[in-house]
């Protein structure tokens, strides 16, 4: 009793942790904080996302505000993604990666002006921070938003959800962000997220996240939905969660994030890992991340192993689990890349017992991002 008590007591809290225990929320430790895993049942929060509006609590993600004369040029000696040419108010999907081309963190950066508005994971945001502060130029300055709370917003009626709360959201596009403000408050809006759904994520100072908590689920199309739906809503996406789907034993080609370095930052390199990752886009890597279909509805999970024909070991399952939307289990992982042919049949051991198993293209439920103009 009194360790478990002792370990809770290390755990941060959410600047939402009475909000959420208010409404049910069975709280869990996750990524050094206590957060919610359900309120309702993880199968009736993630049905309800993908028809109407979730609300998630990402405060435990790491923002930052990286600023100073040469920003963008420096982000680029950490990282492949184009920061120079980067447009204003437009997020982009980039990696922190280690010397051997390995993913230290996936994360999203937007430009400001001359500087950029970071998120980082947040199980890794202190390591990130310590590694960037080794590698950044003296000037260029990480300030981390400590004041700052974090919510999305998703679903396919995320937008008019939204736009009741704060009028102008919904002028927004995939991938575009900017500042808005709410009961004379600054939020931070970019309209993207983790589920695959249309949506929103806002930044909010932590001392108005009940407020503007309480007043986007007023919202008849609106609950608080938790960490165990958006796991299931992100791998039925086909979106790698770092730490499982992606570490530093992974490069971005052997995940299958080539579009994260585009054809400057490949023809110059001058990022970590350069050598080796331009080589397996030449070249192509020893492993690829793949979908699974399994047969059954027994669902195989994290750490099973796959398995040719012959029984040889070709590769582990990094993510698995039953799908809601499809009603059957789906799963994904790393395999030799002579095996991650589309359709190629294997097996998935779990405990001793064996899984038929379809290598399958990602996302298994289709993204339904918002495109302005789109048809």
């Amino acid at each position: 009793m009194s360790s478990e008590t002792d370990a809770a007591d290390t755990l941060d809290r959410l600047p939402l942790d009475s909000w959420h225990r208010e409404r049910g929320g069975r709280m869990v430790p996750f990524a050094g904080y206590e957060m919610p895993v359900q309120y309702e049942g993880i199968i009736a929060e993630h049905l309800w996302t993908r028809k109407n509006a979730g609300l998630f609590d990402v405060s435990h993600m790491g923002q930052l505000f990286i600023h100073g004369r040469g920003a963008d040029t420096a982000l680029e000696h950490l990282m492949p993604g184009d920061f120079q040419f980067a447009a204003d108010m437009k997020p982009k999907y980039s990696l922190l990666l280690e010397d051997d081309g390995g993913i230290i963190d996936d994360l999203m950066a937007t430009r400001r002006g001359e500087d950029f508005y970071v998120v980082v994971n947040g199980a890794t945001k202190y390591g990130d921070i310590d590694y960037m502060q080794r590698r950044l130029p003296e000037g260029v300055i990480i300030d981390h938003m400590k004041q700052q709370a974090l919510l999305a917003l998703q679903g396919p009626r995320a937008a008019e959800v939204l736009e009741s709360t704060v009028p102008g959201v919904s002028e927004l596009s995939f991938m575009q962000a900017g500042p808005f403000r709410w009961q004379n408050q600054n939020l931070w809006i970019s309209r993207s997220g983790y589920t695959g759904e249309d949506g929103f994520e806002i930044s909010v100072p932590a001392i108005a996240a009940t407020a503007l908590a309480d007043a986007v689920v007023a919202h008849e199309l609106a609950k608080p939905i938790g960490l165990g739906a958006r796991d299931s809503l992100r791998l039925e996406a086909g979106l790698p969660l770092y730490g499982h789907d992606l570490d530093t034993r992974t490069t971005p080609v052997m995940a299958g994030l080539t579009f994260a370095i585009n054809k400057r930052r490949r023809a110059e390199g001058g990022f970590p890992g350069a050598i080796r990752i331009i080589a397996e886009l030449d070249n192509g890597p020893v492993e690829k991340r793949v979908g699974f279909e399994v047969e059954g509805r027994q669902p195989v999970r994290e750490g099973a192993l796959v398995l040719d024909r012959e029984g040889t070991e070709i590769g582990k399952v990094t993510s698995g689990g039953f799908s809601p939307s499809l009603q059957r289990p789906i799963a994904m992982g790393y395999v030799a890349a002579p095996f991650a042919s589309l359709g190629s049949e294997l097996k998935l051991e779990q405990r001793g017992k064996l899984f038929d198993a379809r290598v399958v293209a990602m996302p298994f439920v289709p993204h339904r991002y918002y495109r302005k103009g789109a048809a």
